[in-house]
């Protein structure tokens, strides 16, 4: 296997020249990774990945979702189901299956990926296939009992400056405290994360609602406790380095209930009456709450509407979330965003990015929103569209509107430790092409495409998410 060193790159020559001098700029910047599900416990621990299985396979949810879309059982790849149905324990015969299957990543951003990892991160140099899987696996498996494998060395190895983890608003942030104490200089910081609190028409809430009463010390018997733990927990979080929040909502409706209605609503949820309505509406509502508390404490806000999650209800019931079912929705910004961005988009002390799953928002609605209201930048294309052809139309349909500095940069929004250098470079070198594009059409010269590359590479996502 071999990476092509003008893989990503127009075959135009011209182009092709300029493009690799942009990406030459940017190929050894360090990583600065600000949103992200990388699990901290891997850098408190710093313990050696058991075998490739641990490390490649079960983290990723990019793989569960091509394997089971071709009728491949989870139960083969080792992931265990409520019902109890026998399960693959050896890891080999797991692995197998994977490079049974590796082919049907071709062409794919998980792919690429892939293929990045094994050939730069463990110096594999056969193609991944049913011929030469075990062979690989042996591979891998030698070079992750070696020290410079351990989370903490593949952090230092792939230069990465930061990396935020994504942490529920109960969580006691245990792993991070432990890091923070080893005296290691790796900076791994948390993100606040309250969808469980704030969905009150949820299986859990009433649950989480108890352990957010638990770790905040607030007794929570009326909306106003609510606000006042939640506001306790965002303040811990920042003590432990947080700089962002972060909301996973279907719609992102924003609207503001009365105090008596918020009351009301609320009292109704801890009864265990909360509707479907009250749910959305509470949402909404806690949009513009969130907006609020960003302005007092400085958190910056980030919401990632428009994605129907655990569309697959019998994956969801037998395995659980974070599956792969996950399924874009269109989604509308430009009506549901006015009463939040009317109250704060020109207050220079609030920060949103809004990252979204429906394409046809970007050159419709988001990026005029953000071209206009100071407070509103974009994310970057996420997860059905962090590819090549995506991240290319997303510059295409923003650019125009927006330039690119009213987006973020890139962040890699992984599970996978390994994936995070493969997936920064193939974002520079997409972002080297399209500006050398630029260049050879004469639309902008070669030392605004200097410039530009190092801010799509770490100086946008540095300024956005105050680092």
């Amino acid at each position: 296997m071999t990476l092509h060193d003008d893989r990503y790159f127009d075959p135009d020559p011209v182009v092709r020249a300029i493009a690799r001098d942009l990406y030459s700029a940017v190929r050894d910047e360090p990583l600065v990774c600000p949103h992200g599900h990388v699990d901290p416990v891997l850098f408190a621990l710093n313990e050696p990945f058991e075998d490739p299985v641990d490390l490649i396979v079960l983290p990723d949810h990019y793989l569960f979702r091509m394997l089971h879309s071709q009728g491949i059982p989870l139960e083969s790849l080792g992931l265990r189901a409520a019902d109890g149905a026998p399960v693959e324990k050896d890891r080999r015969r797991i692995w197998q299956v994977f490079a049974d299957n590796f082919h049907l990543f071709a062409g794919t951003p998980t792919g690429m990926w892939l293929s990045h990892e094994l050939a730069e991160v463990f110096g594999v140099t056969g193609k991944l296939d049913s011929t030469t899987g075990q062979q690989i696996y042996d591979e891998i498996d030698v070079q992750l009992k070696k020290p410079e494998f351990l989370p903490r060395g593949l952090f230092e190895r792939f230069n990465i400056a930061v990396l935020t983890t994504t942490d529920r608003a109960t969580d006691r942030l245990e792993h991070h405290q432990t890091i923070r104490g080893s005296g290691w200089g790796g900076r791994v910081i948390p993100c606040f994360r309250p969808d469980e609190v704030i969905d009150i028409a949820g299986a859990t809430w009433r649950a989480s609602i108890d352990l957010l009463a638990e770790v905040s010390g607030v007794a929570i018997g009326s909306y106003r406790d609510f606000v006042r733990a939640l506001e306790q927990r965002r303040e811990f979080f920042r003590t432990m380095g947080a700089l962002s929040t972060d909301q996973g909502v279907r719609s992102p409706l924003t609207h503001e209930l009365s105090p008596a209605e918020a009351d009301a609503l609320f009292a109704r949820a801890l009864r265990g009456e909360a509707s479907a309505d009250d749910g959305r509406a509470f949402s909404a509502h806690m949009l513009v709450e969130m907006a609020r508390m960003s302005i007092d404490d400085g958190l910056v806000m980030q919401i990632h509407p428009g994605s129907f999650r655990n569309h697959n209800d019998s994956l969801f019931e037998r395995f659980g979330p974070d599956k792969g079912a996950d399924i874009p929705m269109g989604t509308e910004f430009t009506r549901n965003l006015h009463v939040l961005l009317n109250k704060f988009g020109n207050d220079s002390r609030f920060s949103l990015i809004v990252f979204t799953l429906d394409e046809s928002a970007y050159s419709r609605e988001l990026a005029p929103l953000a071209g206009h209201y100071p407070a509103l930048k974009l994310g970057p294309p996420w997860w059905f569209h962090d590819s090549v052809e995506g991240m290319v139309r997303y510059r295409e349909a923003t650019t125009g509107t927006a330039g690119i500095y009213n987006t973020v940069g890139f962040n890699d929004d992984t599970r996978s430790l390994p994936s995070i250098p493969a997936r920064h470079d193939l974002s520079r070198r997409v972002d080297a092409n399209w500006l050398a594009r630029l260049c050879a059409s004469h639309v902008i010269d070669k030392s605004e495409a200097e410039n530009m590359i190092g801010e799509l590479a770490s100086g946008l996502a540095k300024r956005a998410y105050k680092l």
